[in-house]
């Protein structure tokens, strides 16, 4: 939750000790002060979530200490109770910032509503602050499920979301974990909560520690103000630990606690607070290796790997490919402002013969690139740049062999798996030629640019265009 700690200010012995009796039924911590300078002094000890405070008290009253702490601490929540209940009294309790008002004698029924509204109207705001920050309208969803795999990897995600258990999404960098995550939260039982993701690679194990947890004023050189963790945040709702494997040792004590007690403590803190979190977790990292290696907790490892989640990479579902490919291209056209354009033949060949070492990362750049430089209504395989291959990865042959069998299937008018019927009985002279010409088409005729890809130097690929017009072979 997020109110937990409770500053009960009433100048009153009898008054003070019912408040602080109702909030600790109702399952909140109180902390008492008898005057308003007492709860200047407490607060800057421990910040509470929320104050009650009296409204007449000698000295330093009720408005006079809301002010004070709004000063300090701006989003900390105020209600006044009084026995005062008059209109004029009211105006004044809220223009000097106090959330709600409350009459003497109250019931401990009339405080669970108060707090609870306000516990409601906090956490919002929060996660609105949250969501402001994490949410960019330039990154489309993508999840697009054609072939088997894929499909199969939703049907696990599927099971997985009804439960509460913890569950490890693994695959390749770009094959798309995150979004299986959000998919597992949409179709859980906590939909209405909120999502909330944190990087765990990008992060130094300080800034990671303060960034799960919280830190409380102080805690540390910046910390002007206390501020909610991740897991708060999430509290009732659902987290991303992204790429788990990144953490350290140190934190994985931590966390390995919060998993198993679900509470903790914010940095420079000493109160323990409950969450109610249901934790999903990436990466791209073989954690069995690295616990052989002594780099991740095995009973963290155990404690994650309850509802395993993997994702094959893109290579291995290429039915994928061409629909992700068509929706990429539907959503940068349309952020753009320009006509959906479509994919040439040749250009589905080439998207397909690809092995994509970037997964549906690489995809997206691909065709968002092409979507963006396109002077034509459709996208041809001359608009397609790929990347640099990595090495164990994809089919036999580097990229520009990749590349030229697309451009070879294409200028031979078959599809790129019947390859192998369609070179049959032809000669290397002929093969060669129609290699060369298909790719210095997809290059617009950039010598230098076919050369490369087809693994030549561009001397050689000039003298056979002069030898192939000397004999007619080419205009």
């Amino acid at each position: 939750m997020s109110i937990q700690r409770i500053m009960v200010v009433d100048d009153d012995t009898l008054s003070r000790e019912f408040l602080v009796e109702a909030i600790t039924q109702l399952g909140y911590q109180p902390i008492a002060a008898k005057s308003g300078n007492e709860a200047l002094e407490q607060a800057k000890k421990e910040l509470p979530d929320l104050v009650l405070t009296d409204l007449r008290m000698p000295g330093f009253d009720g408005m006079d200490l809301v002010k004070a702490l709004k000063a300090s601490y701006p989003d900390l929540p105020a209600v006044m109770i009084t026995a005062q209940g008059t209109i004029e009294a009211a105006v004044q309790a809220m223009r000097s910032g106090v959330e709600d008002f409350l009459l003497k004698p109250c019931t401990p029924d009339a405080i669970e509503v108060v707090i609870g509204r306000i516990d409601r109207t906090t956490r919002l705001m929060r996660e609105n602050q949250y969501l402001r920050s994490e949410i960019s309208s330039a990154t489309p969803q993508s999840l697009v499920a054609k072939s088997q795999p894929m499909l199969e990897t939703l049907r696990n995600a599927s099971r997985v979301a009804r439960s509460k258990g913890t569950v490890l999404i693994t695959g390749e960098s770009g094959t798309g974990k995150e979004k299986i995550a959000q998919y597992i939260h949409q179709n859980s039982p906590r939909a209405n909560g909120p999502f909330i993701r944190v990087n765990c690679a990008a992060l130094s194990e300080q800034l990671l520690e303060s960034e799960l947890f919280g830190h409380e004023r102080g805690a540390f050189t910046g910390a002007h103000k206390m501020r909610e963790g991740r897991f708060e945040l999430a509290d009732g709702g659902t987290l991303l630990l992204d790429e788990i494997g990144e953490i350290t040792p140190a934190l994985q004590a931590k966390l390995l606690r919060v998993l198993e007690e679900e509470e903790f403590e914010r940095v420079g803190g000493t109160s323990t607070l409950k969450v109610d979190v249901r934790v999903l977790a990436t990466t791209n990292r073989d954690l069995q290796a690295e616990m052989k290696a002594g780099r991740f907790r095995e009973d963290l490892y155990y404690r994650l790997h309850v509802l395993p989640v993997h994702i094959r990479p893109l290579r291995e579902r290429s039915e994928d490919i061409v629909p992700l490919a068509q929706h990429f291209a539907e959503f940068y056209a349309k952020q753009a402002g320009l006509d959906v354009p479509n994919f040439t033949p040749a250009a589905h060949e080439c998207l397909s013969a690809w092995h994509w070492p970037g997964n549906v990362r690489e995809l997206e750049n691909v065709v968002q690139r092409a979507v963006v430089m396109l002077r034509q209504s459709t996208i041809d395989m001359a608009d397609l740049s790929f990347g640099p291959a990595k090495s164990g990865q994809g089919s036999s042959g580097g990229p520009e062999s990749q590349v030229a069998a697309a451009a070879f299937s294409a200028a031979a008018g078959v599809p790129t798996q019947d390859l192998g019927p369609a070179l049959a009985n032809r000669t290397i002279e002929e093969i060669e030629r129609v290699a060369i010409l298909a790719t210095l088409n997809s290059t617009k005729n950039n010598k230098t640019e076919a050369a490369r890809r087809l693994g030549v130097t561009a001397r050689t690929l000039s003298n056979k265009m002069k030898l192939w017009r000397s004999t007619g072979l080419v205009a």
